[in-house]
Formats: structure tokens, sequence, C-alpha cells
């Protein structure tokens, strides 16, 4: 199996005596990397099988007989439960477990939603679990083709991994053009990739749908349907939720709930503005990011591949870009991401705050970056002197480039 970013934290954290909850959108990874991390003779219960989560909705207490009937194994039980938000009821049977024989147990429950545990209020094991996210491939995990170029300059804040952290059996390399026509799903990543439209076609119109309708119950399916696409469109923009109910002929709390949706299955995330300036014309409305650019392509209804890409290349890479900050943000577990825009058009694409620090970051679809792409990474810093130090412009270049002594042009490859 090729190693993910994860691995190693979760194989020690699975020892702990603790429940650990593992959280990541399907396909994402989380089940194969969960089943590989497993000793032998772990006890599974699938429930992405409708015929056993048919028994456990059935009968809420068969979780706590099956497992006071299992045989000791070793100095504790591994019970590893897939898709566990479909049965919330098994969240209280754990617990119930848990807390009267601590050391017998090591519980490992997975889900890709959590619509259904947040609206019946699921017992999330508050001071007795370990919180786990999983997310599509990290450049790190997908290296580029040609190895990253050494450089003495600055480093982004908050990016580099630690090297005792970086996996040592890496995905397939992969250039730029590949990773946004395609995404960063592994299931995507590694098959031909004549079939990879199929597959995220696929993914979109039998799982999310499905999945959807499930754990929703959405009352108008078309006009979800035309939202999820309309939503997929406008990703990475400021999202406008007058404009978006007026075009599907939705009240804006329904919109609202169907972003909310969208976060709850872990296929988006919002970009919230930033709001540590002393301007009085920023604007400050969410962007919203799908969490991939392959499932994005496919749920706005168009074919995954080279020329969807071709067509808008700039947009897309922004998206790329922000996409891999927030997932090694959440993987570091701290700091957030922003951005910020002026209602003049003055803006700036990213902004890392962590550890009382800031990094504003410019994604610009060039090889030959200027100092005039960072007038707006200057203005900054110049308004931020005791929190930003250094801003970077994220590009094509083939190499890093000081383009002024505050501010540093990377190329994609050394994110």
């Amino acid at each position: 199996m090729i190693a993910r970013w994860p691995e190693s934290k979760w194989r020690k954290d699975f020892t702990r005596p603790y429940v650990q909850i593992v959280f990541g959108a399907r396909q994402t990874g989380k089940s194969t990397l969960i089943r590989s991390l497993l000793p032998e003779g772990a006890t599974v219960v699938d429930l992405s099988d409708p015929r056993e989560r048919g028994l456990y909705l059935n009968d809420p207490g068969r979780f706590i007989t099956l497992c006071r009937s299992l045989p000791a194994r070793g100095p504790a039980t591994w019970v590893f439960v897939d898709e566990a938000q479909s049965v919330p009821s098994i969240f209280d049977s754990v617990q119930h477990l848990y807390d009267r024989e601590k050391q017998r147990w090591h519980f490992i429950l997975c889900g890709s939603s959590a619509r259904k545990l947040r609206q019946t209020g699921a017992n999330l094991l508050p001071g007795r679990s370990f919180l786990h996210r999983l997310f599509p491939l990290t450049r790190i995990e997908r290296p580029a083709p040609e190895p990253p170029i050494a450089f003495d300059g600055p480093a982004p804040l908050a990016l580099p991994w630690p090297k005792e952290e970086t996996p040592a059996r890496l995905f397939p390399a992969a250039d730029l053009m590949e990773r946004l026509a395609f995404g960063e799903l592994p299931g995507v990543v590694t098959i031909a990739r004549s079939q990879r439209a199929q597959i995220l076609d696929g993914y979109t119109q039998l799982h999310l749908e499905e999945e959807m309708r499930r754990e929703a119950m959405v009352k108008d399916w078309p006009a979800f349907v035309r939202f999820l696409r309309l939503a997929a469109v406008e990703s990475g923009q400021m999202v406008n939720y007058h404009k978006i109910a007026s075009d599907i002929g939705l009240s804006v709390p329904t919109v609202k709930s169907h972003y909310q949706l969208l976060e709850d299955m872990f296929l988006g995330f919002r970009l919230p503005a930033f709001s540590g300036s002393a301007r009085k014309n920023l604007l400050s409305t969410d962007r919203f990011l799908f969490f991939d650019l392959g499932v994005r392509h496919a749920a706005a209804g168009l074919v995954a591949g080279l020329d969807t890409v071709r067509a808008n290349p700039g947009p897309l890479f922004e998206q790329w870009v922000g996409i891999e900050l927030w997932k090694r943000l959440q993987y570091l577990g701290t700091g957030s991401l922003h951005y910020l825009r002026t209602k003049d058009g003055a803006e700036v694409d990213f902004i890392i705050q962590h550890g009382g620090r800031l990094a504003p970051i410019e994604v610009k679809w060039t090889e030959r970056p200027t100092l005039t792409d960072a007038r707006h990474l200057l203005t900054f810093l110049r308004e931020h002197p005791k929190q930003a130090k250094h801003a970077y412009i994220i590009c094509r270049c083939d190499h890093p480039l000081r383009l002024h002594e505050r501010v540093t042009a990377l190329p994609w490859f050394c994110l």
C-alpha cells in the first residue's frame, strides 16, 4: 500500500486508550488506511452494506451484544465501524462500553458525513475520543515529475512538512495540468487517465446524489441538483446566496442549508474574509471551494480533462493552491486560511494566519512573475509590518525567484 501522510500519527494514536473518530469525504482512502493499521483478528462492522446497516438500525442494542460476545484478543479488542454516521446510536453504544471497560477496547469509528450526527445531536464522545481527518492527496504525497529546487530563502509560513512525517512510498508523480484536470482523489489518480472522467462522473452522479438523498432527505431533489451544479461552477468565488437562490428557484435559507450539507459531507469548505485589516472598504462574504477539482468538474457538468483546464486555467490553479493550503493547515492542526478583497478591487488571494504571523499569498498563472504581480502583497505587508514579514507568489516559474526583499515567487511544486 502507498503511504499517506497521517499514517505514522494514526499508527501511534490508534494504540492509545481512546476512541478514534475518523472523518473525510468518500474515496479519500479512509477505510483502506484504517484497515491497513488494524491488527490481525480485528472486528469490522461495515455499515456501508445496506443489509448490515439495516440490522443495526432496527436493533440499537445489537452493537453492544456483538462487542460483549467478542473473545479477548491481546491486551485490547479492536473494533472498526465503517460509515458509523449512518447509525448514530453506535456512538452511544461505544460510550457505554468504553466507560465501563476502557482498557478492553480499541474503537475506531469512521464516517463520510457529519450531517446526521449534527442533526440528531449524536454523541461524539467528548473527553473520550481523538478526532482525525483524511483529505485528497497533498502535493507531498503525490510529487511533481521534477524534484523541488533547493532555495535558501524564507519558506512559506506553515507549509513545510517535518521531514520525518513525509511519506516514504509516494503516489505516482503528476504535473500541474493533470492535477487541475482530474484532482487528487487516490482512487482516481491511480487508474488509467482514459477512465478518470468516467469515474469522477460516477462519483458525482451515483455516490454524491445517492448519499445526499439518503443523508439529507432533500424535498426538492431537482432543485438540489441544480444547486449542486451551480455551486460547483461558482467554486472559488464569493458566495452570493441571493443570486443562487434566484437562479434555481429556492429560498436563501434553503441555499444556505445546502451549502452546509456540502460542508457536513466534507465536499467543500468556506474561506472566510480576512478581518484583521484597518481598511474600511473590505468585503466580508465567504468564498466556498470544493474539496477536489476533479469532483468539482464532474459536479459542474464538465468533462474532467485537459480541455476543461485549457479553457480557463487561472481560476482552477488558484483553487488548487487554496485547496492545497487548506489541507496542509488541517493536517497541521493549527492556523487558518483567509482571503482579502476590497470594494475597489484590491485583493490578496490567500492569507495564512498561524502562530501570530501572517503570510499573504498571490496565485498567478504565469511563468515569468514580476514585481507588478506583487503590488497588493506589498500593500498588505506595509499595513501589517509586525505580523507579515514576507509574501509569496505561487506561479509556474521553474525555480524560486526573489522579486523583492520581502516577496518571493515560488513554483507550484515547491508548495
